[in-house]
């Protein structure tokens, strides 16, 4: 198929660059050191999370970057390759069969099923450690980086104990007092003091401690890999989609992506040279698919993977560190839903959008008129709504319209809907699913992913391969 300029050279320059995909002649086995299977075989672990992430979010960056890049994701690549271990995991929680984000993650923080929007307390009320607590206690360095708020649940998971994922103020307090040796995300309001109840102004206190603070990405750059701990953040909330990170000369220049932040930290760990515990988050892409937003997810996703490529590239020549990549939950369900374009229609219609909903929305509003809102549509997507299309938009925006599955009657989600018609890319609903996920491990002690297994059995494959207490 004939290839297009990746959003105006916009994308091609950044999520596409970097390892380009990995090189199939490095994976010709299993990374070995002669005792995979030992308890205390790793040195290092690298737990990489792509939040939300349906089957099909997966299966569709694939076939995107096939499409547009000739050459597949590299999470794909290594299972076409057949390097490391693949397994499905049951993501339920202590109450539900569909988890949320604070469960799942202490699923795997402290090998323990907790309640929906706990973080690491069991349901009987008690504390269970997380995993950078172990790691920490045993002399290792611990690391968190995502595209969402520093304190937002999946990060939270590996660090913090606190009875409701809400408390987010709390979490940040515990990442400072348990030394969270790198933070690198968003989440500016949980630190600032003029923002917390406390008026505890914790970038001071970081700073105070010795680390190194940066809040843009020239302040990260120029921190040296010898510094021993790094507070980054990036924004006042989540990181910016990567739709329209890459479409904006001020987010680019402002803020890393998700790869870069996620090769710094790696230097940083590696110049300490303890050994570490690292959680790498794409969260934002349970936001897109929460709003029903394929060009936030799709390229969201992409950039997950880029940074999945920064992580394997690091693991690949070295036999002490095992890599996890996986997922907590499935979220809408997204899909391909027309097979008589060969992927033509939607790929190239993703290839021209420059935003994602949330400027698109931004720039309408229920006062808006049915041209005024086929021009913004257009603007952003490129896409050129029928006036029908456009009036169901703003009869919804005025909530004079309802979706007859109550849980799509939100606007991000009738807008998904609608651009659905120019995509072909449809949507089962904007929540969790129950679905079974991806795992898939390499390096020291992957062997123990089995075919199938509950999500707490990642946490014990860490300990395992760390020497750490198990759960």
């Amino acid at each position: 198929m004939k290839r297009r300029r990746f959003l105006q050279a916009g994308l091609a320059s950044s999520v596409l660059a970097g390892t380009g995909g990995l090189s199939s002649r490095a994976y010709a086995g299993e990374a070995s050191n002669g005792k995979v299977g030992e308890r205390g075989s790793a040195k290092n672990v690298i737990f990489l999370v792509a939040d939300g992430m349906s089957t099909g979010t997966l299966t569709m960056a694939d076939q995107y970057l096939r499409w547009h890049d000739d050459r597949p994701s590299n999470w794909i690549a290594l299972l076409e390759e057949g390097v490391g271990k693949r397994g499905l995991v049951d993501t339920s929680s202590a109450n539900s069969i569909v988890t949320d984000s604070a469960a799942g993650a202490s699923s795997w923080g402290c090998g323990h099923r907790v309640l929906n929007g706990a973080v690491n307390i069991d349901p009987q009320g008690e504390a269970r450690p997380p995993i950078h607590t172990k790691a920490r206690e045993a002399g290792l360095a611990t690391a968190l980086v995502t595209t969402t708020q520093l304190t937002h649940a999946t990060p939270a998971g590996f660090a913090a104990n606190v009875p409701s994922r809400g408390h987010q103020h709390q979490i940040a307090t515990q990442y400072f007092e348990r030394k969270i040796d790198v933070l690198l995300g968003g989440g500016e309001e949980h630190f600032t003091a003029g923002d917390r109840p406390d008026d505890v102004d914790l970038f001071e206190k970081f700073a105070s401690a010795g680390y190194a603070v940066a809040r843009k990405r020239a302040e990260l750059d120029a921190i040296d890999a010898s510094a021993k701990q790094v507070f980054g953040c990036f924004g006042r909330g989540h990181l910016p989609y990567e739709l329209d990170r890459v479409n904006s000369d001020s987010l680019k220049a402002d803020v890393p992506s998700l790869a870069e932040l996620t090769t710094k930290a790696l230097e940083i760990l590696t110049a300490r040279g303890d050994g570490f515990v690292m959680q790498v988050e794409g969260g934002r892409v349970d936001h897109a698919a929460h709003a029903n937003d394929i060009g936030g997810l799709i390229f969201d996703q992409i950039a997950f993977d880029e940074a999945v490529g920064a992580a394997v590239e690091y693991a690949r020549n070295r036999d002490d560190t095992l890599v996890i990549l996986t997922t907590d939950h499935g979220n809408a369900n997204p899909g391909l839903n027309s097979g008589g374009n060969g992927g033509e229609r939607p790929f190239e219609t993703l290839t021209k959008f420059t935003g994602t909903h949330s400027p698109t929305l931004d720039g309408i509003n229920g006062d808006s008129t049915v041209a005024d809102i086929r021009d913004r549509i257009e603007e952003v997507t490129k896409i050129r709504f029928t006036s029908s299309q456009a009036r169901t938009l703003k009869e919804r925006l005025n909530d004079e319209w309802a979706a007859a599955y109550g849980r799509m009657n939100g606007t991000s989600a009738v807008l998904g809907q609608l651009i659905a018609n120019h995509t072909d890319i449809g949507w089962v609903g904007n929540y969790h699913t129950s679905d079974y996920v991806e795992a898939w491990t390499y390096g020291p002690c992957s062997e123990r992913l089995k075919y199938m297994q509950d999500n707490t059995t990642l946490h014990d494959m860490m300990t395992h391969a760390l020497d750490l207490q198990d759960a």
